[in-house]
């Protein structure tokens, strides 16, 4: 810092950028958990139609219908559905990982900047248990 105690532009930069990486982790974090609720909704469904006999009359919902459908062709879309959150679900993990290092990276650069990296603030938290 220099001597007036104003922090410098370059580190105002970088502060700007951590809180928008920290941002950036809540939203993925957020998008990952309406994943998982997601595709556990379609993994069981699934589950509960591998419970049916072959003549059960299913339905599904279609905005605010309940349609009477194929039991094959609503496990069929379920099925592809499941394979969908899946895959997303692995993006966003991947999406968390590559911003979380870049976050610690920046914060670790602050800290050597502000304090000399031991004896500065205490380490922020980014885990967050899920």
């Amino acid at each position: 810092m220099n001597g007036s105690g104003q922090i410098p532009p370059q580190l105002q930069n970088q502060l700007a950028q951590l809180q928008q990486l920290k941002a950036q982790i809540d939203a993925v974090r957020s998008q990952k958990m309406q994943v998982e609720a997601l595709l556990k909704d379609a993994e069981n469904a699934l589950q509960e139609l591998g419970k049916l006999d072959k003549n059960s009359v299913v339905y599904k919902n279609v905005g605010e219908l309940m349609i009477k459908a194929e039991k094959e062709n609503v496990k069929t879309e379920l099925s592809e559905r499941r394979e969908t959150y899946d895959l997303r679900l692995k993006t966003l993990e991947r999406q968390e990982e590559r911003v979380e290092k870049k976050y610690q990276q920046l914060q670790q650069q602050l800290r050597e900047a502000l304090g000399g990296g031991s004896g500065g603030a205490p380490p922020m938290q980014t885990t967050v248990g899920v």
